[in-house]
């Protein structure tokens, strides 16, 4: 038995009935997983820590999970095919035991691009930042213009499952440049059979698998030539970008949107029923909108999906009535309730820009309150010192900052770990409150100490902020 490609499952699709998801508490696992148990596969997972929320969720649709250290590896060899997460490294124990179950094994977006998506209209949402949220803001809108849409989203979304087959043709998908497994070192949308593309973003990151941007560019010229006949709607803000475009211009039909560039989003504005309104320039003209969204981030977000839909042919009247009302996916602005008064929001961003777009947003919607941030730099890329100017730069749009101190050492290649202490010194010339915390005690005291009424406390990270959701002090937060 071998690591099977896309093209392999095809093939061996028929034989395929039992499938067991290797590390199944990632987002991206978690929502595979749920697709091909819904697409009619028996489908069980292990993992080594079970946290929430993406534990939470999957005990919710009862699969069948399993604690890695302890699974009987007899048991493993029972199933037709085990789906590896990228977690698992090629040196690593957990590799050398899968390849020696005698078992057929593949990355889980090989197992989408061949059980799920061959047949499906699949729109790739792709991009350095706003890949989760532009996606889930996707399926929204098309199901109020009137669709049972497919979609894989690598986050966990309140009251409804992370992936869903639908029951049309359209299936919007959260498209990853990060790699797909050890074994499979290539960007995950290049598995995802995509008819037409989003590209929210395109700028460095992922460090530790990429040295450059210009690698990842090449995984996006990749892409593009395996597109036929298609729509790639993108905001050229970005020079990444736009030098791709100089390179495929008539690949596909390329459509723009940006804030300083041609065709522009114009005169955002933030009602006092908290409403933001905006217009956004397609074909010549221009188009206003109003939306429950706040924040530049999110505006553009939304504007791409605007012009998805323009593309696909709905009229202007029904996309306005579709954007007027739209959720969030958890730990995207997530309101959390109040601590001592102060409000609690968590979010992904980790990404300097992410984070410069977040803050802006939330100073927006909360015009007469303090942000108070807290930051824990969690991926490989933002605990290196690639971002060390960069942080300086974003937080000092706050006051007080509260830093957590990366648990682990950077794995980015020639290149040392974010200096959290010389951070800190910067944002205090600066006049900053900023504060370092390594323990979940200290972060606890920190956060008591600055909350109150007049604050909004958001916090900043991809990772678990020290166990902080898990410990008391979730259970003091209130509605």
């Amino acid at each position: 038995m071998k690591y099977l490609d896309k093209s392999d499952l095809i093939t061996k699709s028929n034989k395929i009935k039992k499938i067991f998801f290797y590390r199944i508490c990632g987002t991206g696992m978690g929502a595979a997983a749920i697709l091909l148990k819904e697409a009619g596969f028996e489908v069980e997972g292990g993992d080594i820590n079970f946290r929430p929320p993406m534990s939470d969720y999957l005990e919710s649709t009862k699969i069948p999970l399993h604690n890695l250290k302890d699974i009987d590896l007899d048991y493993l060899k029972t199933f037709d095919l085990i789906v590896v997460g990228n977690v698992v490294s090629k040196k690593g124990q957990d590799a050398h035991l899968i390849e020696s179950l005698n078992v057929d094994f593949c990355s889980f977006p090989a197992a989408i691009g061949a059980f799920i998506l061959k047949n499906k209209k699949v729109v790739g949402v792709s991009g350095t930042h706003g890949k989760t949220t532009t996606t889930y803001l996707m399926v929204q809108v098309f199901e109020k213009l009137g669709f049972n849409v497919g979609y894989f989203i690598g986050g966990v979304i309140e009251n409804r499952p992370s992936a869903s087959l639908g029951e049309n043709d359209y299936f919007f998908i959260e498209a990853d440049e990060y790699d797909c497994a050890y074994f499979e070192k290539f960007s995950k949308f290049l598995n995802y059979e995509i008819n037409d593309l989003i590209l929210t973003s395109l700028e460095f990151d992922h460090a530790d698998i990429y040295n450059s941007i210009d690698e990842i560019k090449e995984q996006f010229r990749k892409l593009i030539l395996s597109l036929d006949k298609s729509s790639i709607i993108a905001d050229n803000d970005y020079q990444a970008t736009r030098e791709i475009y100089q390179e495929f211009p008539k690949r596909c039909d390329w459509i723009f949107y940006s804030i300083n560039n041609s065709p522009k989003i114009k005169n955002i504005s933030i009602g006092e029923n908290k409403m933001t309104t905006f217009s956004l320039e397609i074909d010549g003209k221009d188009y206003k909108f109003e939306t429950n969204l706040t924040g530049v981030q999110n505006i553009l977000n939304l504007s791409s999906v605007i012009l998805y839909a323009f593309k696909e042919k709905f009229s202007y009247e029904k996309i306005k009535t579709s954007i007027l009302n739209l959720k969030m996916v958890k730990k995207r602005q997530e309101e959390k309730g109040f601590f001592q008064g102060a409000r609690i929001i968590d979010d992904f961003a980790h990404h300097p820009r992410a984070i410069k777009y977040t803050i802006d947003s939330i100073k927006k919607k909360y015009l007469n309150k303090d942000v108070v941030v807290a930051l824990e730099p969690s991926s490989s890329t933002s605990r290196s010192s690639i971002f060390q100017e960069a942080y300086v730069e974003v937080l000092s749009d706050v006051n007080t900052v509260i830093l957590v101190e990366p648990q682990n050492a950077t794995t980015v290649k020639n290149c040392t770990d974010l200096d959290c202490k010389k951070l800190i010194r910067d944002l205090r010339i600066k006049n900053k409150n900023a504060y370092l915390v390594s323990k979940i005690s200290e972060l606890k005291e920190k956060i008591e100490k600055e909350a109150n009424e007049e604050r909004v406390v958001l916090f900043l990270s991809n990772g678990q902020f020290l166990g902080l959701w898990e410990s008391d002090f979730a259970h003091s937060i209130r509605p």
